[in-house]
């Protein structure tokens, strides 16, 4: 993994010209998951706030639920770990045709979502449904081939999003809301595992390269916990609302407490000069402050689900993933690892949006106007990366590395 973003020399990689955004996972799925995150939370808010009347797969509240889940998330997640198996394993990453396939399928899912009567309706799922299997057994082939065995554990971890997917087409299907809710909240805890797997790999190597200072060690132990706590606080999301609140409490109290205290080993205070880094870990702080919150949703009347759920959401997984494909595009691409002041501002906004998203109804009395707020800062802060970002998905390499 340290070298996902320090170098593109892999062996036996084939020689061939597609064209540069086809060139590597992580150009298409970036900016066309950017440019959806802002398109459809734009509708969203729109929707809303009663400008239109969203008419959608499931209804307005599944799409946006679904779509920003296993649409947006799933989509710059997929570009990320095909393009890092490829450093992992020395095997040539996908491109041309085959990548352009695999984000025609993804794409085809979006469409029709949103077209409701574009197709049956199990078809349209059938469609929705294929996009992480496939990505899982693409993103097998190279690890098997080399037997490497440590990062075959993402394959499974798609599978399980894809019964999630599953179950929230289900629930679209029977109309059961509890199933929505349930498969939906299932999705941003695994998601949330997989950014806690992918932040110890990468965020203490990241800080000390970016700030020039010492790397943290990792504890063994601590790293254990952070998995172990993670999965007991995946159970406890599926335990239905008002069931065994103390113990269900309790097991999201003791994540945030173990991921705190990894955060805190990471030392957020030595980034403060450092946009790429203080983004990345000011997302992870996101993590153990979810989880408290998932915790104290179960015991105190006064924090919802909802404000729990966007603390991870909005807070946890919206600041990494901008964070992270600002710096992976970069880093791909032969460039130096900095950005300016309108990316650094985009990071400030995200937070905003965050900080009103969650914290707003505390100080904000019109809902309506909380979510056009946040809408608006999340659109700014995507839309800086997708006009900076552009020009440096769709051309190639400045070093004229592959890749």
């Amino acid at each position: 993994m340290s070298t996902l973003l320090t170098t593109d020399k892999v062996v036996g990689e084939r020689q061939s010209n597609p064209p540069a955004i086809l060139r590597l996972a992580f150009r298409p799925f970036f900016l066309l998951g950017a440019l959806f995150s802002m398109i459809s939370l734009a509708l969203w808010g729109a929707a809303m706030s009663g400008v239109m009347e969203l008419v959608v797969y499931g209804s307005a509240q599944w799409w946006h639920m679904h779509e920003m889940l296993f649409g947006f998330v799933s989509a710059i997640f997929v570009g990320f770990l095909l393009t890092a198996v490829r450093t992992w394993t020395g095997q040539p990453g996908l491109q041309g045709v085959s990548l352009a396939c695999l984000v025609l399928l993804w794409l085809v899912g979006r469409v029709a979502l949103f077209f409701p009567t574009l197709l049956p309706l199990w078809a349209t799922a059938v469609v929705d449904l294929a996009f992480l299997p496939v990505a899982a057994l693409v993103l097998a082939i190279p690890a098997v081939r080399v037997r490497q065995w440590r990062n075959i554990a993402f394959v499974p971890l798609l599978l399980v999003m894809t019964a999630a997917n599953a179950a929230m087409h289900w629930s679209a299907y029977t109309r059961d809301a509890l199933l929505q809710i349930q498969a939906g909240t299932a999705m941003v805890m695994l998601v949330t595992l997989l950014m806690t797997i992918m932040a110890g790999r990468v965020v203490p190597m990241f800080t000390a390269n970016g700030t020039g200072t010492e790397r943290v060690a990792a504890i063994e132990w601590l790293e254990k916990m952070a998995l172990i706590s993670m999965l007991l606080a995946i159970a406890a999301s599926l335990v239905p609302s008002g069931e065994y609140p103390g113990t269900v409490a309790s097991c999201f109290f003791l994540a945030a407490l173990v991921h705190g205290v990894r955060a805190f080993r990471w030392r957020i205070w030595v980034t403060f000069r450092t946009p790429l880094v203080w983004s990345l870990q000011l997302s992870y702080w996101c993590i153990p402050l979810g989880l408290l919150l998932c915790g104290l949703s179960r015991v105190v009347p006064g924090i919802t689900h909802s404000q729990a759920t966007h603390v991870l959401t909005v807070g946890a997984m919206g600041m990494m993933i901008l964070a992270m494909i600002s710096r992976v595009s970069l880093g791909h691409t032969g460039r130096p690892l900095r950005v300016g002041k309108v990316m650094a501002g985009a990071f400030v906004a995200l937070f905003t949006a965050f900080v009103v998203r969650v914290f707003g109804v505390y100080w904000v009395d019109d809902y309506t106007d909380l979510i056009s707020t946040a809408v608006l800062l999340w659109v700014v802060a995507y839309g800086c990366f997708a006009v900076l970002y552009l020009p440096i998905l769709i051309r190639p390499r400045i070093d004229g590395q592959p890749g």
